[in-house]
């Protein structure tokens, strides 16, 4: 593989910095700009003495200007846990609209490909099951979701105004809910609600009945995809996530059992909009990218395991 010289916004996040370092692995030249108002440098403390790679803290929402080559630009710059759409609702809402504009302003300068991270999230409370890239989804714009949702569906929006009016080359992702090291111990998602809890010995915290289904994608399969199709010529949303379905008891028994806690399981009402199911049609990244994930949610848990231990070990210090 060629070297490159990369962008990527948003890389000091959870997954932006596994990114950053599969691709610095693979030999290339990786920009980081993070403002970090979730990500942190101790996401890329691996990578801090590395002669590729460079930091560059700013707000996306600002223009960017980069000096040089660029042959790629990725955006993956946003909060994305539930508890952020409340906080940081009007920095969501920019990075989707004005951070997009600016990331694929920089493209554009530097006759770079542009890399979109989207998100399963624009599908809604689905109504169709599993969810197809050809589903339009069913989505409260005003509900508290709505910020995160509608900053993505934008970005698609424009990142394919630019596909068409500039012809720049552009590749989009749904990612489908992704978990591993480096998520927030706080993140408010439910794998790292559980896995926190369980080693607190709290109660897991299960919104609704807990018949409500996720699928979980360990972030190296994720990533995995991201190269793939980078690889390929495609221009139109691909969904990544794993195709197989988990209650929210389900889930909390697998997290009860893998870490031997003795939390009991404790139901509270259901949030506004919070989607019955969730599961994606990977049909086209299999045909596409030859791609589907292949770590379980065990594995994938077990995994994950170190991190919150030293992640909630830090937090009580």
């Amino acid at each position: 593989m060629q070297t490159k010289t990369i962008v990527l916004t948003g890389g000091a996040g959870f997954i932006g910095s596994h990114l950053a370092e599969r691709l610095i692995a693979e030999g290339n030249k990786v920009i980081v700009i993070d403002n970090l108002v979730t990500g942190s440098l101790e996401n890329l403390k691996s990578l801090s003495d590395n002669e590729n790679f460079k930091f560059i803290n700013q707000n996306v929402s600002q223009f960017l200007s980069i000096e040089g080559h660029v042959d790629w630009v990725m955006h993956f710059a946003s909060p994305a846990s539930p508890i952020d759409f409340e906080k940081l609702a009007i920095p969501i809402l920019k990075v989707g609209s004005l951070g997009t504009h600016n990331a694929l302003g920089l493209a554009l300068e530097k006759g770079a490909k542009f890399f979109l991270a989207s998100t399963s999230e624009v599908y809604g409370d689905p109504d169709i099951h599993p969810q197809p890239e050809t589903y339009n989804g069913n989505v409260n714009p005003i509900g508290p979701r709505g910020v995160y949702d509608e900053s993505k569906r934008f970005a698609e929006a424009i990142t394919m105004a630019y596909h068409r009016k500039h012809k720049i080359d552009t590749r989009i992702i749904r990612i489908f809910n992704t978990y591993g090291p480096r998520m927030r111990a706080d993140d408010g998602r439910v794998v790292c609600n559980f896995l926190t809890q369980a080693l607190s010995n709290l109660p897991l915290t299960i919104y609704g009945d807990g018949s409500q289904t996720r699928s979980f994608q360990f972030v190296d399969d994720l990533v995995e995809g991201i190269i793939r199709l980078m690889a390929v010529e495609y221009n139109l949303p691909v969904n990544l996530g794993n195709p197989y379905e988990f209650t929210m008891l389900e889930l909390a028994h697998k997290v009860l059992k893998i870490t031997g806690s003795s939390s009991s399981i404790e139901f509270k009402a259901l949030p506004q909009d919070d989607p019955r199911r969730r599961r994606p049609d990977i049909s086209r990244a299999k045909a596409l990218l030859d791609w589907e994930p292949n770590i379980q949610l065990e594995d994938g848990l077990l995994k994950s395991l170190n991190h919150f231990k030293f992640a909630l070990k830090n937090t009580n210090h």
